[in-house]
């Protein structure tokens, strides 16, 4: 209980017990919120990671495609100069 003083002790208790609610209070809020933060750092981290996976292998399929392009082409090429070693 609170010393005596013009406030009713009532009152003093009250604030008091609230004062010691919210310091009990603080080690359970202060992990909450480093849980969430963590949760929320590794959830974009998988992110990350899905984004990067997707954008190499729009990456890989461009290449591949252009590989078999030149390759179809230098087959022309060759192929039109033969004929045309062949038909002069």
């Amino acid at each position: 209980m609170a010393f005596p003083t013009a406030v009713n002790s009532q009152i003093t208790d009250s604030v008091s017990q609230v004062n010691t609610k919210v310091l009990g209070d603080a080690p359970a809020v202060a992990t909450g919120n480093f849980m969430i933060a963590t949760s929320q750092a590794l959830a974009n981290a998988a992110h990350n990671a899905t984004s990067g996976q997707q954008n190499n292998s729009i990456t890989a399929q461009a290449a591949l495609t252009q590989g078999v392009n030149t390759l179809y082409c230098v087959d022309t090429k060759m192929t039109a100069t033969g004929m045309t070693k062949i038909y002069k």
